[in-house]
């Protein structure tokens, strides 16, 4: 994966609101996550439409099912040769261990393997829902930690986490570990409903390797303007 990338997360409907959107970027290579909403309407095409412009990949598709089925689909999604993937580290390590075993055996021959990374707690998930609604004990923390070392037992890259829980996960993690962070709004953005939002320049601060920012940039005024913003903030907090 590219160093400390922004991640602008493609929240479209279809493909000619997702392309018409990167046209204010003047050719310039981004990276992109493409979401279930996406890719269930345009499929493998609009991937290849994104390859053609030369932009950087996050297939984000949370994969989460029986070992035997995520690792077909991951055999699947290594031949779009995507830079970033990911499953629910909840699906175990049984599963975990069998999406990386599909990205091996799909990767074309000469092709780099994509970074596979699983999602902890999502960061639309308080505390209380994890603990009344997931009947899941304990602190939204120690749950976090407690899959990050499930994700390194399994042999995945990292994790999708708020960054909120970075130097947490710094503490007791092993590098190398991807974290890669949702979540992310300016000072003057709207929340809307994310629960665990960090400034890109705090994101930073805490050591998040990537950045991935949707509306705060994608429904701007000016995208172009608010992606330059973002990531001067982001970079600032090196």
């Amino acid at each position: 994966m590219t160093q400390r990338p922004l991640i602008v997360a493609l929240d479209f409907p279809d493909r000619e609101e997702a392309l018409e959107f990167l046209t204010t970027f003047k050719n310039k290579k981004l990276f992109v996550k493409v979401g279930m909403e996406l890719f269930y309407k345009e499929g493998r095409a609009f991937i290849y439409d994104l390859k053609e412009q030369g932009h950087h990949i996050f297939l984000d598709l949370k994969l989460h099912d029986i070992p035997t089925t995520v690792k077909r689909a991951m055999k699947q999604l290594a031949s779009l040769e995507v830079d970033l993937v990911n499953v629910h580290a909840m699906g175990g390590v049984e599963m975990m261990r069998a999406a990386k075993e599909g990205l091996m055996e799909g990767t074309p021959a000469n092709g780099s393997i994509p970074t596979c990374i699983a999602v902890t707690q999502l960061t639309s998930t308080s505390e209380e829902v994890m603990q009344k609604e997931l009947k899941i004990a304990g602190t939204l923390n120690d749950h976090v930690i407690h899959l990050c070392h499930r994700v390194k037992d399994a042999g995945l890259d990292g994790v999708v986490c708020s960054a909120q829980e970075v130097q947490l996960i710094r503490k007791h993690i092993p590098s190398p570990f991807y974290t890669v962070t949702p979540g992310i709004r300016r000072n003057e953005d709207a929340s809307d409903d994310q629960q665990r939002v960090v400034t890109p320049q705090l994101a930073s601060h805490y050591g998040s390797d990537a950045i991935v920012v949707g509306r705060g940039i994608t429904r701007a005024e000016d995208p172009l303007a608010a992606y330059e913003q973002y990531e001067k903030e982001w970079r600032q907090g090196i």
